[in-house]
């Protein structure tokens, strides 16, 4: 089992910076696929960013590609998500996943483990 654990959200004004991070539990975290996620009131859950194994490649939603940078730390189990030029619209509970299955995916459906999330609150 994996446990995954957010960290770094918080209230920012538009224009803002935040790095979020998410720690795993777990020997298996470096054989993973990680990726973000995010969710406002009101609206599905959206696909933010992920990030291969060995941070070879990397994949963004259009609304956050030049703005948003993911990485990892494999000896720290940990991934982190650089968000720079925060607008209003970013507002929304962010989730840490982690796929198993080695892929570089969009889809929900594909992530195996969840985490709880960190509220990120933009305001204009």
């Amino acid at each position: 089992q994996v446990q995954l654990v957010e960290s770094g959200g918080g209230l920012v004004q538009a224009g803002g910076f935040l790095r979020l991070s998410c720690e795993a539990s777990g020997r298996t975290y470096s054989s993973f696929t990680m990726g973000w996620f995010r969710q406002a009131p009101g609206k599905e859950r959206e696909f933010v960013s992920a990030i291969s194994r060995r941070s070879i490649n990397t994949l963004y939603a259009e609304s956050v590609k030049g703005r948003f940078t993911i990485s990892r730390d494999n000896d720290k189990n940990t991934v982190y998500l650089q968000m720079n030029s925060l607008k209003p619209e970013d507002t929304a509970i962010y989730v840490c996943a982690a796929d198993r299955h080695g892929g570089l995916d969009r889809g929900a459906s594909d992530y195996d483990y969840w985490g709880q999330g960190t509220q990120v609150t933009v305001s204009s």
